[in-house]
């Protein structure tokens, strides 16, 4: 999970430079803004930061200088639901003590509880769901007005993704994640994403290609593409994937550099599609493929709809037809009813499969899934005794890649300096998501200044465990 901090308008000025059209002079009050979750739910919370500064709302740092806050919650799992809880609570500790005038409580965790929320936390002023994020400012006049009569906005999940222009980019400048559809047909039966986001709904291509023009004329040379389902866009338009139709668009976006693909079901991954990655000039070597697990029984109790021997063809496809491929993935362990057997499968696979990237999560129980009326639910102490056992496979797997990458020359995408060292960076090669991956450290030539944003070819000169040491040794783009 990824959270951001609360960001002021001066630090996305200095360091993300998004002026979303149309701004005006006129300040109408100031809020602060506190962002957790995924990075779908991070372009509702740009969205809405952008729709606040157009209708003159001014963001401010620190809470307790702002007249109300805003809070864009998960509400995926148990901890994330927590965390979510606990960023609540210090807002309405800080309006309780007279410091802020309101707090907007948005996001996965307004729509999965709805008014549940207001009775555990009367103070909260106003709930807006998933889908209210539209009328953010319209929750943002009623509270700055003192208008109590109505506290929620709840809107169904639309036919066609939301567009999700004028964002306040609060991401760095040079990167910036694209939103290609919402919500979710899959029904896997440990997950809630469905009840709180919908069906399944592609955005119109033109729709994103504008989204993505108008990212590249803002300085994004890194489009990281996510949805709930990738593999599943343009099914819910016209009864066929379009994905592979939309990446050779976005393949010829000017002012874009690099494309890297999140959040592949492992369904409708044809050869066309794989061809379209490894003949483009601008998509990564890179794919996002959640497997969750290999057993069948476990794959059939989670819903997922595939199977091993698929999934193994698959996999041996996605290597051979895209070269320099690095696949990340993510697993759960301890679901209900996984045996000893079930999951000693699960470690020879991840030792075999030599994942490049790969997180591991235990099973969590959530009321409302149909996964929590299971049998055999397993104790806390063995999920997290199992997912150690999995992270120390995997680390092998990491760790010897990481080696292999020593002597060649990779490009890196440059994220920001390292305190207190004269050009030294912290980057990100083909091979690294944000946030979620490794990073690698590069140290530029003396008299040659990096900037952030610059793609640097480097020569690898060892590694540390995940991550890569690099100097530069030519001149970047």
């Amino acid at each position: 999970m990824t959270r951001l901090p609360i960001v002021s308008e001066t630090k996305s000025a200095q360091t993300h430079s998004v002026q979303p059209a149309g701004t005006t002079e006129e300040c109408k009050g100031s809020y602060a803004f506190v962002s957790l979750g995924c990075p779908k739910n991070l372009v509702d919370s740009e969205r809405m930061l952008g729709l606040l500064k157009i209708d003159g709302y001014q963001l401010v740092s620190d809470p307790e200088k702002s007249d109300f806050v805003v809070v864009n919650t998960c509400g995926f799992i148990e901890s994330a639901r927590q965390e979510s809880m606990s960023a609540i609570d210090q807002m309405l500790d800080l309006k309780r003590a007279g410091k802020i005038r309101g707090v907007i409580v948005s996001g996965c965790l307004a729509e999965r509880q709805k008014e549940k929320l207001l009775e555990d936390r009367p103070e909260i002023d106003w709930l807006v769901g998933v889908f209210g994020r539209e009328e953010i400012t319209k929750v943002a006049d009623r509270l700055i007005g003192g208008l109590h009569e109505q506290r929620t906005i709840f809107r169904p999940a639309p036919i066609r993704a939301l567009s999700d222009e004028q964002r306040l980019q609060v991401t760095p400048k040079h990167f910036a994640y694209l939103k290609i559809s919402e919500g979710c047909d899959r029904l896997c039966t440990f997950c809630a994403i469905p009840k709180m986001r919908g069906k399944h709904a592609s955005k119109p291509q033109d729709q994103i290609l504008l989204e993505a023009k108008q990212l590249a004329a803002s300085g994004v040379r890194e489009l990281v593409i996510v949805a709930q389902d990738t593999t599943y866009y343009g099914i819910d338009i016209d009864g066929r994937p379009q994905l592979s139709e939309l990446l050779r668009k976005l393949d010829d976006v000017e002012g874009i550099e690099w494309i890297r693909l999140m959040y592949f079901y492992p369904m409708y991954i044809d050869d066309e599609l794989l061809q379209t990655i490894a003949s483009a000039k601008k998509i990564l070597p890179y794919i996002d493929i959640p497997l969750q697990h290999i057993n069948d029984v476990m794959l059939k109790r989670m819903a997922r709809r595939v199977n091993r021997r698929d999934t193994e063809a698959l996999l041996g496809r996605m290597r051979e037809k895209i070269p320099n491929l690095v696949l990340r993935t993510t697993f759960i362990t301890g679901f209900p009813g996984e045996t000893d057997e079930q999951f000693e499968e699960l470690c020879q696979f991840i030792d075999k499969a030599g994942f490049e990237r790969a997180g591991v999560f235990t099973y969590s129980f959530e009321p409302d899934t149909p996964a929590a009326k299971l049998d055999d639910h397993l104790s806390e102490e063995v999920k997290e005794q199992r997912r150690g056992r999995l992270m120390e496979i995997q680390q092998r797997n990491a760790f010897a890649w990481a080696e292999s990458q020593i002597g060649s020359t990779i490009d890196v995408i440059l994220d920001r300096p390292v305190a207190g060292q004269k050009n030294v960076w912290i980057g990100r090669s083909f091979a690294d998501a944000p946030d979620v991956d490794s990073v690698v450290y590069v140290t530029g030539e003396k008299n040659k200044p990096l900037s952030a944003g610059e793609i640097v070819p480097c020569e690898v000169v060892m590694s540390r465990e995940y991550d890569l040491i690099a100097a530069a040794v030519g001149k970047g783009r």
